[in-house]
């Protein structure tokens, strides 16, 4: 019988205990069966079609978010999407972000020059929109610590406003449950929570294509890509694959497989599962007197001053990460209670 525990145990044999995929995500066996596939149809002189692979690829994405395929991009990186954000908007425009948050969702704001980027308290980011903001850019979940912002309030705020919101999901597609359209602008990373090989990411866009002007469009941008190899494109796509990136055919080759597999087993399935690690963690935190960064209904557990002690940990076959002194343990569909108990033994020592 088919259940989550059984798709797992076939998909995943870690030689370690592996708890940072907030760092990069464990690829699954049919993953990397899929890489190698295509990678040999390349050196065999007969590539496969990879170009299915990458609408494939965007499709299971879009389900997974809870919108249409035509309103996402396929890419390769969060900051060339911001920086297309930053781009679209008109010099004085001021942008709310969150203080600490991951650069390439806020870097190209910065970049800009002419632009007003504020930064406040990820706790504070609702309740500092005011009449003049032009957009709210922050992660759904924050890279160094772990703590999931109330986008509910969020977008609450900011349509009474007329501000629209630019979520970055890289820390959370995957794991928390997601309705990309209940927001402006989306993107993510896929190397992460969506176990996908590096060089995958993707961009959500509203209905009317956000009035972003497609700054890099290439041959892949337009509505007949095979027709637009040469001089200007004729005809943009009408959908928001004016905004592809000239996709890098490999590592979609294996993407397809890997957001399949998060699709069969479910995201909420993922998120129970994640989150009973998680706080498995921190309650075995507690009976060793240490105190993590606060960041209810995560995966993620951040924990200060213990980050020094990530070369111990990697050395005795536990990997973490180290991020600002903190030591920061991710905790996903492939762990277990095994793990959790292993990583607090090690502490303990």
């Amino acid at each position: 019988m088919e259940t989550p525990e059984n798709l797992v145990r076939t998909e995943f044999a870690p030689q370690t205990t592996y708890l940072n995929s907030a760092s990069v995500g464990l690829l699954p066996a049919r993953t990397v069966a899929a890489l190698h596939d295509a990678a040999q149809s390349v050196a065999d002189g007969r590539p496969l079609d990879m170009f299915a692979d990458v609408e494939a690829a965007r499709a299971a994405f879009a389900r997974l978010l809870g919108v249409p395929a035509h309103r996402v991009a396929a890419g390769a990186s969060v900051a060339v999407y911001t920086g297309l954000l930053a781009a679209s908007l008109p010099p004085g425009a001021e942008v709310l972000t969150a203080e600490g948050d991951f650069s390439s969702t806020v870097n190209p704001f910065h970049v800009r020059g002419d632009l007003k980027v504020r930064a406040v308290p990820l706790e504070e980011v609702a309740e500092s929109v005011r009449p003049g903001t032009a957009l709210v850019a922050v992660s759904a979940a924050q890279s160094a610590d772990g703590r999931v912002a109330d986008l509910a309030a969020i977008v609450s705020v900011a349509r009474a406003h007329g501000a629209r919101t630019y979520v970055d999901a890289s820390q959370a597609a995957g794991w928390l449950p997601l309705d990309a359209g209940a927001y402006d602008y989306v993107a993510s990373v896929a190397f992460k929570w969506l176990l996908c090989p590096r060089g995958v990411a993707f961009f959500v866009v509203p209905e009317d294509l956000g009035g972003i002007t497609p700054l890099f469009a290439g041959w892949v941008a337009g509505e007949r890509p095979w027709d637009s190899c040469y001089g200007p494109v004729e005809e943009l796509a009408r959908s928001a694959r004016r905004f592809d990136e000239s996709p890098s055919l490999l590592a979609y080759a294996g993407a397809r497989h890997s957001l399949e597999l998060v699709e069969r087993i479910g995201v909420e399935t993922v998120h129970a599962h994640d989150l009973a690690l998680a706080e498995r963690f921190r309650a075995g935190l507690a009976s060793l007197g240490a105190e993590p960064v606060p960041a209810p209904g995560s995966p993620i557990v951040s924990v200060p001053g213990l980050g020094r002690r990530q070369p111990e940990l990697s050395r005795a076959g536990v990997e973490v990460s180290d991020r600002a002194g903190n030591l920061r343990a991710a905790f996903h569909l492939y762990n277990t209670d095994a793990d959790v108990d292993r990583l607090l033994d090690v502490l303990s020592g």
